[in-house]
């Protein structure tokens, strides 16, 4: 009964909401914009806390080690689920297990760009111009097994092109070399769309399905290679063991401010992206067929396994 009723009641307190990332990367922008209309739907603060590294490893043990009583949730990123298991050797927890999915949040693509002194002027040419040069071109990423990196590779094998990786830190200094020369070619975020449009970068192709709203000229690969598709998507989790009706109040509540025409509106402006919203079995379905599509691809790879 006494269970019962503080389920009843939740949230009677401030809900701690830990993001994978540093202030101002995507999915901190994408927490921001839904913390206040979701803390007005709860009727409790929601304290966003950052906690950056490893890919997401960092903030994901801090929730999964949490208490499981919905107060301590995680805003989190595909690639903490689907790709970190097949990368990392030593997680000191199990996202699948340890992590139960409440509901997605956004989700975007990446932009394929090049720097404008790179003699190609749409993705067509940029293929015809890899394909004959010698030493291959280089291209940036956000680090070794990052969903930028592997998403390049499913580009190579599906183009029949080669590139050298270069492995940066993070996004933004992957796209700061792109922009200085230092590598002609980067696959980054939609947060790289403020670049293309300030001719910065040349935006030739993006990953989704549909091409991006700020780009309507600019084809996907798909388009090229059927099947190609890679989105980036974001969502929240809590830990394994928390209560069913906390799970359902919290995804109805996040679903609501969702579809809320403002908060849709403010996720469009951030360079692309768009509000998503799901059922628990489809959020379910999304976060195994990654999984399975990035272990594949890690596998043909022959990707060592990091520490």
């Amino acid at each position: 009964c006494l269970a019962n009723t503080s389920h009843a009641q939740y949230p009677s307190r401030s809900i701690r909401l830990v993001v994978v990332i540093a202030p101002g990367g995507g999915p901190d922008v994408a927490a921001r914009i839904i913390q206040p209309p979701l803390s007005e739907r709860l009727g409790q603060t929601i304290v966003v806390e950052n906690r950056p590294g490893a890919n997401g490893n960092i903030a994901g043990e801090i929730v999964a080690r949490s208490a499981p009583d919905g107060y301590t949730l995680l805003f989190g990123h595909d690639s903490g689920m689907a790709i970190n298991p097949h990368i990392y050797s030593k997680m000191t927890f199990d996202p699948l297990k340890d992590l139960t999915p409440v509901a997605t949040t956004v989700v975007t693509q990446l932009i394929f760009s090049v720097h404008p002194s790179l003699p190609v002027r749409n993705f067509k040419e940029f293929l015809a111009f890899a394909r004959k040069t010698s030493p291959p071109l280089q291209y940036a990423s956000a680090g070794n097994g990052s969903q930028h990196h592997l998403s390049t590779e499913m580009l190579k094998q599906r183009a029949g092109i080669n590139l050298t990786h270069v492995p940066y830190k993070s996004g933004a200094p992957a796209a700061a070399a792109a922009v200085a020369g230092e590598v002609p070619i980067v696959m980054s975020g939609a947060s790289s769309a403020l670049l293309v449009k300030a001719g910065k970068l040349r935006a030739i192709a993006s990953t989704g399905r549909e091409r991006l709203r700020l780009f309507p000229d600019v084809p996907t690969i798909g388009e090229y290679f059927p099947g190609y598709e890679v989105n980036n998507w974001l969502g929240i989790w809590a830990p394994a063991g928390t209560p069913e009706p906390v799970i359902l109040r919290l995804r109805a509540d996040i679903n609501r401010v969702l579809a809320l025409p403002e908060v849709g509106e403010r996720i469009r402006s951030v360079n692309g992206a768009e509000p998503w919203i799901t059922t628990r079995e489809e959020f379910a379905a999304a976060i195994q067929r990654d999984y399975d599509k990035y272990g594949r691809l890690i596998k043909s790879l022959g990707l060592g396994m990091q520490r």
